[in-house]
């Protein structure tokens, strides 16, 4: 065997290593992004389920006789907003993200003074109907929170593969950006208030 033919195959088989190891780094990496975005989605169907929820509640209260509209008014405006805040899986950036919770929480608030409200109105109070979205919305709400817990985990395995060493040399090359995680606002780590107490 020629001398020159040995540091060929070594630098060929160092060379076909690396390539294993980008190859092997880049399809996990997009298999942890698709992960992360697809638990996104979900989170984005909790709060489509909470929002159709809150339309039929809003149908529901506005048959009470007298109510009071600008409460009524209020979840409405705070609804729709909510509905048109979306984001694009393929490119969540915290701004985005900041964007949407800011209206989940405005329409949070919105809800959570229409139901003391509805404290006032013993009609609403013995609605079968009334009675049944309650339990849907308390539901909801704990699907949103688990939902956003998987989320954050999804982002957390995708951002320490991209951004542990040497990976985060191959991140950068590749274009895997770090993701933002879903943050609580402060005093929101609790679900809204949604408990009707009807028995009195």
């Amino acid at each position: 065997m020629k001398k020159w033919l040995i540091p060929v195959i070594i630098l060929a088989v160092i060379a076909f290593a690396l390539y294993q190891w980008g190859v092997g780094f880049n399809n996990k990496a997009v298999e942890l992004e698709a992960d992360a975005k697809t638990a996104w989605s979900n989170v984005e169907s909790a709060y489509q389920r909470r929002n159709d929820l809150i339309g039929n509640l809003v149908k529901t209260v506005q048959g009470a006789a007298d109510f009071e509209r600008e409460t009524l008014t209020d979840v409405i405006e705070a609804r729709s907003k909510a509905t048109s805040t979306t984001i694009d899986a393929n490119n969540i950036t915290p701004e985005q993200l900041a964007q949407f919770q800011q209206a989940q929480t405005g329409l949070s608030s919105a809800l959570s003074r229409l139901l003391v409200t509805v404290e006032r109105y013993p009609e609403l109070k013995a609605n079968q109907n009334f009675l049944e979205l309650q339990s849907q919305l308390e539901g909801t709400e704990n699907r949103i929170n688990v939902a956003r817990d998987r989320y954050n985990e999804k982002v957390n395995l995708y951002d320490i593969h991209t951004t542990k060493f040497p990976g985060k040399i191959l991140a950068g090359l590749f274009g895997f950006d770090e993701m933002p995680r879903y943050k609580a606002n402060p005093g929101s780590e609790n679900a809204p208030d949604v408990d009707f107490d009807f028995s009195s």
